[in-house]
């Protein structure tokens, strides 16, 4: 193996992630006495709170993305590789990426999670989830050929299908797609089509508790769900998915079971952890919760490796309340930065009291002036709370041109009601014109419907 750097003072620090946690602390060591060097797959920070608009045709993946090297060129300090970490070396303190290793004194982990469909992993075939912009782009092509399909469909009951739309999970993402693509139907496209009317659009949203957004405080999930109703979203609670397959979501709710035909199904229920939380239990014998998240220490460490770190949505910290911080950007954030601290406060012979997160509150968007905000102190709901939630996004989004790019495509959307980032990208969806012997074109049924 080839040491892409060698092993020399001052202070080796390597981060595994480039998302909120990594990205974080890699920008609180920018002046730090230390040598950064940031690893990550993609060679770019994703903004994945905004990622659902991506999915419904309001913003485009770079509007949201932002280079790692560019947001990390001023810490001269800091190297940004391009790879995928797939082990580690706790003797030799080394990180392995393809053929090559990378030496560590410190080692912070920040891979996140992925989406979790609790053991049945079939379902994702007919129900992608919302992770990474690929995701982003699979359901925004089910989306829209949904509508291209009804518009060729002459069945009533194909076209109802096509026109119905399953969201399974009522938190934050679910109650935000809901939203969306029940304003895309009554709004955005009700004047695109001919043959359909597309303010017949179904949209259910699924959540298996007794209430949408769950950790919200009862108030506030009630109000999302009522501003969901006023958009048309039909909201069932208390409903468990016991299959997807075939164009058919299949329900239980309490003793009666109950099947929804529907061609465009997206999940929103659950996460599992990064494939680096198996290396790191089988390297340092950390244990992992049931979602693959490595148990760590009070210090975000893991127990017996005190320069190993996890953080994000790959951390399970319980120290605070008995229960797991959950996984969103906020905690990852003041995770990175905390280790970042404690780093810099270790080099010096000094220590740093146990993590504290302190939450500023949770908010989520249900449409165009309707959203929700638990600040803790304070609780707004409507215009007011939509306006806020509209501010927060802008402010932490990392670079400035995405800001801008942002703010005024969301000023454009508003007074327009488009949503101008309405592309069918991915899979083929449309099969060649057939050709007879003679060389003359065959038309296509176009009353047949396209697969999606």
């Amino acid at each position: 193996m080839v040491d892409l750097h060698d092993r020399k003072p001052p202070h080796q620090v390597v981060i595994v992630g480039g998302g909120f946690g990594g990205l974080y602390a890699a920008k609180a060591l920018a002046k730090a006495n230390v040598n950064v060097t940031l690893i990550d797959k993609r060679n770019f920070h994703l903004f994945q709170p905004l990622l659902y608009q991506v999915a419904t045709g309001a913003l485009s993946p770079a509007d949201i993305s932002s280079p790692l090297r560019s947001v990390l060129s001023k810490s001269k300090n800091t190297t940004v590789l391009l790879g995928e970490v797939n082990d580690i070396d706790t003797i030799e303190q080394k990180v392995i990426v393809g053929g090559e290793t990378v030496p560590y004194d410190t080692l912070i982990v920040a891979t996140g999670a992925k989406h979790s469909y609790f053991g049945k992993d079939n379902w994702e075939e007919f129900a992608p989830g919302l992770k990474t912009v690929e995701d982003a782009i699979e359901m925004r092509r089910r989306i829209f050929m949904a509508f291209e399909a009804a518009e060729k469909e002459s069945d009533p009951a194909k076209r109802r299908a096509l026109l119905t739309f399953v969201i399974v999970g009522g938190g934050p993402t679910g109650v935000e797609l809901a939203g969306a693509i029940a304003e895309l139907a009554t709004q955005t496209l009700k004047e695109d089509f001919r043959n359909i009317d597309t303010s017949e659009t179904k949209v259910l949203l699924l959540e298996g508790l007794d209430r949408v957004l769950p950790p919200f405080a009862p108030e506030l999930s009630q109000e999302a769900q009522a501003s969901l109703e006023a958009l048309g979203v039909d909201v069932q609670t208390k409903t468990l998915v016991t299959n997807i397959e075939n164009d058919i979501v299949t329900i239980k709710q309490g003793d009666e079971v109950k099947t929804i035909a529907s061609k465009t199904v997206l999940w929103a229920a659950g996460v599992k952890a990064s494939a680096m939380g198996k290396v790191l239990m089988d390297k340092t014998g950390a244990e992992c919760d049931r979602a693959g998240r490595v148990i760590v220490e009070p210090d975000l460490s893991i127990k017996g490796h005190s320069n190993i770190f996890v953080v994000g949505d790959l951390a399970n910290f319980a120290h605070q309340n008995g229960k797991p911080l959950p996984g969103v950007a906020p905690v990852a954030m003041q995770e990175g930065e905390y280790v970042a601290k404690l780093v810099q406060k270790r080099i010096k012979g000094e220590n740093l009291p146990q993590f504290n997160y302190v939450d500023r509150g949770s908010l989520a968007m249900i449409g165009q002036h309707a959203a929700v905000v638990d600040l803790g102190f304070i609780k707004l709901k409507g215009f007011l709370a939509w306006f806020f939630w509209l501010f927060i996004h802008i402010y932490f989004l990392i670079e400035f041109d995405n800001k801008l790019v942002v703010m005024i495509q969301w000023v454009w959307n508003y007074f327009t009601r488009n949503r101008g980032a309405r592309l069918i990208t991915g899979k083929e969806m449309v099969k060649p014109v057939p050709v007879e012997s003679n060389g003359h074109y065959q038309p296509v049924n176009t009353r047949q419907p396209l697969n999606v």
